[in-house]
């Protein structure tokens, strides 16, 4: 399995300048690196000094890049949809419709970009993916999809369950899936069978995700304000998905006190400005990037205690929505909602309180 890195901070700052640079330094020590482009645009290429392609191709020792093409990947995928049907289907429905007709739609790319990383790591041929995505809320809610639909899954699966269509088609589930399908199924199999391969897929997206050793992002800013504080944002935001930032990266500026204290509990580094072809001294100055100790965990439950802290930095107590259903509280903040299933000691128990403290949202029950 291969560690995935990313860069998050707003257009501009110089996140591919240094997506190249951390690729060339990690491979430089011997890490099988592939540096995976998010922008099909011939910017990408621009500052490799080269056309990288929608396949994996070696420029370097250690060193591999690849350019996504979301139609490329599009084709692909619906190449499997289709086997996939086959598998199920005495007759399949979609062997005439072709992924090269296919347009895509919003939030495709996105889909389909962490699905080529999936694949990517899957393969055993690199020891770090470095993905030059947008590196913002969209590269957030990218790598958030395995919770997401994990949570869309569960939380649908028995609504359906409990309804009265359900009820009401259960009997004739067994019946019309043998005459339509490869296989007879009963309406506990219809409910579980479709979804099986999917959720293994997804619990190891999240499995992922909240390991610091195999998912990572690092800020990036400029001593603009509004970069800075874009960053801030980010920062706050990354933990809603769980996803770990070990450090901020100050592009062509140094650390002030007002940055020191604006990012408290990151590790920060400075980095030179790029001169013309010569990368090594911003090479030099990158940090450490397999050094994951000391990252603030997103959520901790501690039952002795009866609490829940989720870690959100940047955000204030007006800035949080906090709701309850069931077993699980919903955190809302940063345009984005973090589900969080209880344990069962805390399951079903009404919240008694939450407030803010060194960063931490606390709940208690």
């Amino acid at each position: 399995m291969a560690q995935i890195l990313t860069f998050l901070g707003k257009g501009g700052v110089g996140r591919t300048t240094i997506a190249i640079a951390a690729a060339k330094k990690l491979s430089s020590l011997g890490s099988r690196v592939l540096l995976v482009g998010g922008d099909p645009s011939p910017a990408f290429g621009m500052l490799l000094g080269l056309s990288p392609g929608t396949e994996p191709q070696t420029i370097g020792a250690n060193l591999s890049v690849v350019q996504l093409q979301s139609t490329v990947l599009l084709e692909r995928a619906w190449d499997e949809v289709k086997q996939l049907e086959a598998k199920y289907l005495r007759s399949p429905l979609l062997k005439n419709v072709y992924g090269q007709e296919l347009s895509l739609l919003p939030g495709m790319d996105t889909a389909l970009a962490l699905n080529a990383l999936r694949e990517y790591d899957g393969t055993g041929n690199y020891d770090i993916v470095l993905y030059d995505g947008t590196g913002d809320l969209a590269t957030l809610r990218m790598l958030g999809i395995p919770e997401s639909a994990s949570w869309y899954i569960r939380r649908f699966r028995q609504v359906f369950l409990d309804s009265d269509l359900g009820k009401t088609i259960a009997p004739f589930v067994q019946p019309v899936t043998a005459a339509v399908l490869n296989m007879s199924w009963s309406f506990d199999d219809l409910t579980e069978e479709p979804t099986k391969e999917a959720d293994s897929i997804l619990q190891k997206g999240r499995a992922a995700i909240a390991d610091p050793n195999r998912v990572a992002a690092y800020l990036v800013t400029t001593d603009d304000p509004a970069a800075i504080a874009q960053a801030k944002y980010l920062w706050g935001s990354a933990q809603q998905v769980g996803l770990a930032i070990p450090g901020i990266l100050l592009n062509q500026t140094e650390a002030t006190t007002a940055i020191s204290e604006a990012f408290a509990s990151l590790n920060i580094t400075s980095l030179p400005t790029l001169e013309g072809e010569n990368w090594q001294p911003l090479i030099d100055a990158l940090p450490n990037f397999k050094d994951t100790a000391s990252i603030p965990k997103p959520i901790e439950i501690d039952l002795s205690a009866r609490q829940v802290r989720a870690f959100l930095p940047s955000f204030d107590k007006k800035q949080v929505k906090l709701t309850q259903y069931g077993p699980e509280i919903t955190i809302e903040a940063g345009d984005q909602r973090q589900n969080i299933a209880l344990p069962t000691p805390l399951s079903g128990q009404p919240v008694k309180g939450a407030k803010f403290q060194d960063g931490y949202l606390i709940i208690s029950f």
